[in-house]
């Protein structure tokens, strides 16, 4: 039998994904990391992007996040992200229109307002997040 680890994504909501799984690749500031069964332990901020969940059947199933942390314990791995969302779960005309007022704002910003610009950056970070994940779920 193939080893699993258990993957958990979590929002301050929410609990929204937890499955036995063979692989999860994840978004990290560095660059993407693939953990697999029996992977060193370790924490480390993620940026906004996808998350890929893979069964031992080789189905992928694909998650959007807007940052977070990856926390990886003995064959557990936890994602906490302010968002996150399934493929199937993404609305897309709905990113798609907010995609397009975060861009409206932002073109509206004086660009001295260092906070105002950081929180539609994240904004448009994750619109994007969402919309390349939906994408993926269609094809």
């Amino acid at each position: 039998m193939e080893r699993t680890l258990l993957c958990e994504i979590v929002t301050p909501e929410r609990i929204v994904y937890t499955n036995e799984v063979r692989m999860v690749v994840a978004p990290t500031i560095d660059g993407e990391i693939g953990i697999l069964p029996l992977h060193a332990p370790l924490v480390s901020p993620l940026k906004p992007g996808e998350i890929r969940v893979m069964y031992g059947d080789d189905r992928v199933e694909w998650f959007a996040i807007s940052g977070g942390y990856v926390q990886v314990h003995e064959d557990k791995v936890i994602i906490l992200a302010d968002h996150a969302a399934a493929a199937s779960q993404i609305d897309v005309e709905r990113a798609r229109q907010a995609l397009k007022h975060a861009k409206d704002r932002m073109a509206e910003l004086p660009a001295e307002d260092e906070v105002g610009v950081n929180a539609c950056m994240a904004d448009l970070n994750w619109c994007e997040a969402q919309l390349s994940v939906a994408s993926k779920d269609r094809a």
